[in-house]
C-alpha cells in the first residue's frame, strides 16, 4: 500500500491518538489512577537509580497498563455508543476487558515488587 494512500497526514494521525489519550486521561478516573502510580514508579526509580533491565520492565509495565486500558475504555464506549440498555453481552464485553487491564495491573505490580523491594530495604537498613 502506498503511503500516500492514506486519508490524512501521519502527523496528524498522531494528533488524533493524543487526542485519544487526552480524553481518557481526563474522563477515565482509572486512567488518572494509572497516571498518578506511573509517575510514583517513575519517581522510585529515578531515586532508587534501578538499572537500565530494570527500567525497561518498568516501562514495559507502565506502557502495557496504558495501553490495556485505553483498550478497555474504548470497548466500553462502543458498547455504550451501541445500547444503553442492559444486555448480558454487553456487559460480558466490558467485563472481559476490565479483565484484561486488571490482568496486567497485577502483573506490572510483581514486577514493581520484585525490582523496588530490594532497593527498599538496602535504604531502610
Amino acid at each position: 500500500m502506498d503511503l500516500q494512500d492514506k486519508r490524512f497526514p501521519l502527523w496528524k494521525s498522531f494528533n488524533f491518538a493524543l487526542i485519544g489519550i487526552q480524553t481518557a486521561l481526563r474522563t477515565e478516573r482509572n486512567m488518572r489512577i494509572h497516571l498518578l502510580v506511573s509517575l510514583i514508579v517513575i519517581g522510585c526509580s529515578i531515586f532508587f537509580s534501578i538499572s537500565k533491565t530494570e527500567w525497561l520492565f518498568v516501562i514495559v509495565a507502565i506502557g502495557g497498563v496504558f495501553s490495556l486500558e485505553l483498550i478497555n475504555t474504548a470497548i466500553e464506549t462502543i458498547v455504550d455508543l451501541i445500547t444503553k440498555e442492559y444486555h448480558p453481552l454487553a456487559k460480558q464485553a466490558k467485563d472481559i476487558a476490565a479483565g484484561a487491564v486488571f490482568i496486567y495491573t497485577v502483573t506490572a505490580v510483581v514486577v514493581g515488587i520484585f525490582i523496588f523491594i530490594p532497593y527498599f530495604f538496602d535504604w531502610l537498613f
